[in-house]
């Protein structure tokens, strides 16, 4: 009892810390905050560029004192707190989430993008306010953050070598969430349409993500526009919402670099301008690398969701194109933020037709490459250990416009959150299938 005390006073003293050197922060870009994303018209002129300020590349954060707040977190729960058992048979729930709109007003409405881009974002995006409250909203409900890794464990035993579902030990009321992140590399077409534009470090050593105001040109950063240092930010405020010091997972492709970094290959580089072209993606090479290190000290992992998004289900999509992909994906992703056994399906389509019951070329050569846990996309948390082969498949579940619109969502969503309250008004009218209250 007294060990605990004194780990709870440790937190809110950090963060009491962190409060006092963030007033500074709060006054020079009080434009960034939650209500100017859903309304960016009232920001225009309204904040102070960090730019002006500094010569640098990118505008700097506020320090703040030493500590560092992770701490906090990771020795939140003591091992004699963790006293319920969560069985093999016992669901793990999994939310994924696409780069969240930081300005849904500018997205759906006032960017050059076409009818058909903006339903895309509709479709598969939530806002920075939908994503807030879904937050809210599952730590209300008592889910708390797990690491996949912690889920799944491969083991050899007189059986042979096969995937086995872990029992976690939790603190008594609570249910394991694992939370994943696709496409967190900033597409040129995302820079474009009201989103942030890359994950940076902060001189307080927290990351932050940079974004330009869509309607002043403003370029600052922010912890309160982009979905990972929200994620942060949240975990720091309510520790318990955090496993061991668990956050979420990165799928990431290569095709336009990662976390916002252009460290990609590039197939079409003009005639005369390779050594430029070499020595700016070193350059951005060694710039993310201080990301990726302080994304992992703070219980980030990463997955592959293949180099260029590939239909994995396709038959256009053969072998070669899969192992091409593949070698592509370890040499330029998998290089820099380390080796991992999780695979995300791009589209959620599944490689070979029915990687549940058939275990095809296409998937024998993504295991053969250390691939064991492979993702899809579905109605619910579902997976299944597969008997021929030491792997699992597994579906998680899309907070995002579509899931948002149905009424058939609705039901199987509330475990999680309310969709009449997270629904985001900002929304085009593009009508929902609710049933009538």
């Amino acid at each position: 009892m007294q060990q605990n005390i004194i780990r709870r006073f440790l937190f809110l003293f950090l963060i009491l810390a962190m409060l006092v050197s963030l007033v500074i922060l709060v006054v020079r870009c009080s434009s960034t905050s939650a209500e100017r994303s859903m309304d960016p018209a009232m920001a225009e002129g309204s904040a102070v560029s960090d730019t002006e300020e500094s010569s640098a590349d990118s505008p700097k954060a506020t320090p703040v004192p030493e500590g560092d707040p992770y701490d906090a977190v990771k020795n939140y729960w003591s091992e004699d707190q963790l006293t319920q058992a969560w069985g093999p048979d016992q669901v793990v729930e999994h939310l994924f989430f696409h780069p969240i709109i930081a300005y849904p007003k500018y997205a759906f409405y006032d960017s050059g993008a076409s009818q058909s881009q903006r339903f895309g974002l509709d479709d598969w995006m939530v806002t920075v306010d939908e994503y807030n409250k879904i937050l809210q909203s599952v730590y209300d409900k008592g889910y708390i953050l797990v690491a996949m890794e912690d889920v799944w464990s491969e083991v050899t035993d007189e059986t042979g070598t096969h995937m086995v579902r872990n029992t976690l030990m939790l603190p008594e009321g609570k249910k394991p969430l694992v939370i994943s992140f696709d496409d967190v590399n900033y597409y040129p077409y995302m820079l474009e349409e009201g989103f942030t534009s890359k994950l940076v470090v902060g001189d307080d050593g927290e990351i932050w993500a940079e974004c330009t105001d869509p309607y002043t040109g403003e370029v600052f950063l922010t912890k309160e526009l982009d979905a990972t240092p929200i994620l942060d930010q949240f975990v720091y405020q309510h520790p318990d919402f955090s496993l061991n010091g668990a956050k979420a997972i990165f799928s990431l492709t290569g095709y336009e670099g990662i976390l916002g970094y252009r460290t990609q290959i590039d197939s079409e580089i003009p005639a005369g301008t390779e050594k430029e072209y070499e020595a700016n993606r070193q350059k951005e090479i060694e710039a993310v690398k201080p990301v990726i290190q302080r994304l992992k000290e703070t219980g980030w992992t990463f997955g592959s969701h293949t180099w260029g998004h590939i239909n994995l289900a396709s038959t256009t999509t053969d072998l070669a194109w899969v192992q091409t992909d593949t070698q592509k994906w370890l040499n330029e992703v998998g290089s820099l933020v380390g080796p991992t056994q999780i695979l995300f399906y791009p589209h959620g389509a599944r490689p070979d037709g029915d990687d549940w019951h058939t275990t095809g070329p296409k998937f024998q050569y993504l295991h053969d490459q250390g691939f064991r846990i492979f993702a899809s996309v579905g109605a619910n948390s579902f997976s299944y250990i597969k008997q021929d082969i030491s792997a699992v498949i597994c579906d998680r579940l899309h907070p995002d416009g579509t899931t948002l619109r149905s009424g058939a969502c609705i039901q199987e969503y509330s475990k999680f959150y309310d969709t009449y309250e997270v629904f985001d008004p900002v929304r085009p009218d593009l009508g929902n299938t609710w049933p009538a209250s």
